[in-house]
């Protein structure tokens, strides 16, 4: 009786083609098959504000969700500027925030990868891979000539994600600013 109950159990899991399945107990998934990259709208703005809060207080800025709620809401409703939404398993994880320039010596458009952030429970997914690699494709659709960000001096963890996807480090310009 067992061997008969053994045998049935295998022809419940066999393939038709006659090969076992690979892994039949446990689904394998990539932790980025449920990761989606979307532009955002100003509909989007309240999905997007408590991160793009979030990313302000990385950088010691006090917290102000209904600012960055303004600020955000303008800057797409105007279509000043593009920022794309990353979801992992249809919840915000993260964002990059880009604005368009032109060089006139080059005379072309350009971004500026302002923005990127990642809440802290995602990272290590690869959000941030995918959010830059959107932003690349952005570039590359309108055409520009180029990217460009600026991050923290001890941003370890981004600069080590920028340069393993070829950015480098500008080593011939001086950046300057006058506060106002």
């Amino acid at each position: 009786m067992r061997l008969a109950e053994d045998h049935s159990r295998r022809g419940r899991n066999k393939r038709v083609d006659g090969q076992p399945p690979s892994c039949f107990l446990v689904p394998m998934r990539s932790p980025t098959e449920s990761l989606e990259v979307v532009q955002a709208t100003p509909a989007d703005v309240g999905e997007v504000a408590p991160l793009f809060d979030a990313y302000r207080q990385f950088y010691k800025k006090p917290p102000d969700l209904e600012a960055a709620r303004r600020f955000l809401f303008a800057r797409l409703s105007k279509g000043e500027s593009v920022l794309f939404l990353a979801r992992h398993n249809a919840r915000t994880v993260g964002f990059v925030h880009l604005y368009p320039v032109f060089s006139s010596v080059n005379l072309t458009r350009q971004w500026i990868l302002n923005d990127l952030y990642v809440a802290v429970e995602a990272r290590k997914l690869g959000v941030g891979r995918a959010l830059m690699k959107r932003a690349h494709q952005l570039a590359e659709d309108t055409q520009a000539d180029g990217l460009t960000l600026e991050t923290a001096i001890d941003n370890h963890a981004s600069q080590k994600l920028y340069e393993s996807l070829g950015w480098k480090r500008d080593e011939e310009f001086y950046r300057y600013c006058l506060p106002l």
